[in-house]
């Protein structure tokens, strides 16, 4: 159970690491289009921040897509180890996305977007368009995404015992 939440928190942390390459160096606004309507259309095209921050948000993406990633396979890896049945992948790998998931919820959306200058700090012009009134705006998104989770470590667990 410790282990699964450690690998739960270097997947916390790589999410953190992707939304910070896209919102701090890539600044594409295809990275935008979770965020609100009235944020998106709010957002102006710029150019490079800095010489190199292209570069800097890209191995930060791939770092991301490697905590990430690296987290689901040493959990499944570890299981098998351990001699996992199909419920006990089931458990660890639902609990990771979920944890992934409230995490997602209280500081992407509750912290960053609605009681931080995270945003404005880097795109100037959403100052007084973020704050608390946004809370709860994908809603719908979330409980598809929770939705999605049960059935994606489903599919991680029956990898999981194929490959055992």
């Amino acid at each position: 159970m410790i282990l699964t939440i450690e690998l739960s928190v270097i997947m916390m942390a790589g999410l953190f690491l992707m939304l910070l390459a896209g919102v701090a160096f890539i600044q594409d606004k295809r990275y935008f289009t979770s965020a609100p309507k009235d944020v998106q259309e709010a957002i102006l095209p710029r150019g490079e921040r800095f010489p190199g921050a292209y570069a800097i948000g890209w191995i930060l993406m791939a770092l991301s897509l490697f905590l990430i990633v690296g987290a689901l396979i040493f959990g499944g890896w570890q299981g098998i180890r351990e001699d996992f049945g199909f419920l006990g992948f089931y458990e660890r790998f639902l609990l990771m996305i979920i944890l992934v998931k409230i995490f997602d919820i209280l500081f992407f959306d509750w912290f960053l977007l609605c009681h931080s200058n995270f945003y404005p700090h880097f795109y100037p012009e959403t100052k007084g368009i973020v704050g608390p009134h946004q809370f709860g705006f994908n809603k719908k998104s979330h409980v598809m995404q929770i939705a999605a989770g049960f059935v994606v470590a489903a599919v991680l667990s029956g990898i999981c015992i194929v490959l055992k």
